[in-house]
């Protein structure tokens, strides 16, 4: 009798095995997708409000212009000496240098 009790796992700490898997999951995603992403679209944030009237930037579809008009969310692009366009503010892909 006393060698089959001592036969049978113990089942202490299952839940533990279970749960501690899931929770490194999403550690290792937090850390290699997660705060990446976060940190990138701060930045790009800090970029898009810090957009001032003569800046050079290039739009998300490659074109490249001058900001002539500004406002919270349309930003109006001077491509040459007469054709203007007008783009959303988040359309913006990056400044140039001037």
């Amino acid at each position: 009798m006393f060698e089959i009790a001592a036969a049978q796992p113990a089942g202490g700490g299952g839940i533990l095995g279970l749960v501690l898997p899931f929770v490194l999951m999403f550690v290792i995603f937090y850390f290699l997708l997660i705060r990446p992403q976060q940190k990138k679209q701060k930045t790009r944030n800090a970029m898009l409000s810090a957009l001032k009237k003569g800046d050079k930037v290039v739009t998300i579809g490659g074109l490249h212009g001058t900001i002539v008009e500004i406002t919270d969310d349309v930003v109006v692009l001077k491509v040459n000496d007469v054709t203007k366009l007008t783009f959303d503010r988040s359309s913006i892909s990056h400044s140039t240098t001037n």
